[in-house]
């Protein structure tokens, strides 16, 4: 049974479906504040987006790749000081990190993907439209707390994705299977095939050499 059939089970019998609530899975559950009086979800990633744009323009995006991480690193953390002494959000100095470090898997890696791609327990990844993600490990299915800004967003990390085969998803090419540098296996399907939004299923290399 593949995973998105073990996905239907699950929908309509979410008792047996747990939500993963940890560090590396999102930073707060989607329904809740931050904190009594803090900011929203949403407020958080419209906040990570306007860093990512500043980012943008302060770095030399051409350079990024040849940049030592600690430097990068330097350099996100520097922008996130400006734009928040400028601001009077409440986020504590864990939080400006997981930020940081949010921000570093968005301009090198896959974005939120990417907590899950290293986590070597994980063996599928199925991304549900843009704000719900689930994984298997060990054989069950977990809804996480993972989530994209949007489904545009979403749509840009495919392309990511797909780019490193010559490939692009759009209205008129709305499939696209690739492979991740490690070998993982990448199904994606963006609208008007998939009527919800942008779905994106990843079978990580451990998994697809073991036949699972």
């Amino acid at each position: 049974m593949g995973l998105r059939d073990r996905l239907k089970q699950g929908q309509t019998a979410q008792h047996q479906v747990p939500r993963l609530n940890t560090p590396a899975a999102g930073l707060v559950p989607l329904s809740e504040p931050r904190s009594k009086g803090g900011i929203t979800v949403e407020v958080y990633h419209n906040l990570k987006h306007e860093l990512h744009q500043k980012l943008i323009e302060k770095l030399d995006l051409k350079t990024i790749d040849q940049l030592p991480r600690e430097q990068l690193l330097d350099e996100l953390r520097n922008i996130l000081a400006a734009l928040l002494a400028a601001t009077d959000l409440p986020l504590n100095r864990t939080e400006r990190d997981q930020m940081v470090e949010e921000l570093l898997d968005e301009v090198t890696g896959l974005g939120p993907l990417e907590p899950l791609l290293r986590d070597n327990t994980i063996s599928d990844i199925l991304v549900n439209t843009y704000s719900t993600v689930y994984i298997e490990r060990r054989g069950k299915l977990e809804l996480t707390d993972v989530r994209f800004r949007d489904n545009e967003h979403l749509t840009q990390i495919i392309n990511r994705i797909v780019s490193r085969v010559g490939r692009r998803v759009d209205d008129s090419s709305p499939m696209a299977d690739a492979r991740l540098p490690d070998g993982s296996r990448v199904n994606a399907v963006i609208s008007p095939v998939s009527l919800d939004g942008p779905m994106l299923t990843i079978r990580k290399f451990a998994a697809d050499t073991l036949g699972v």
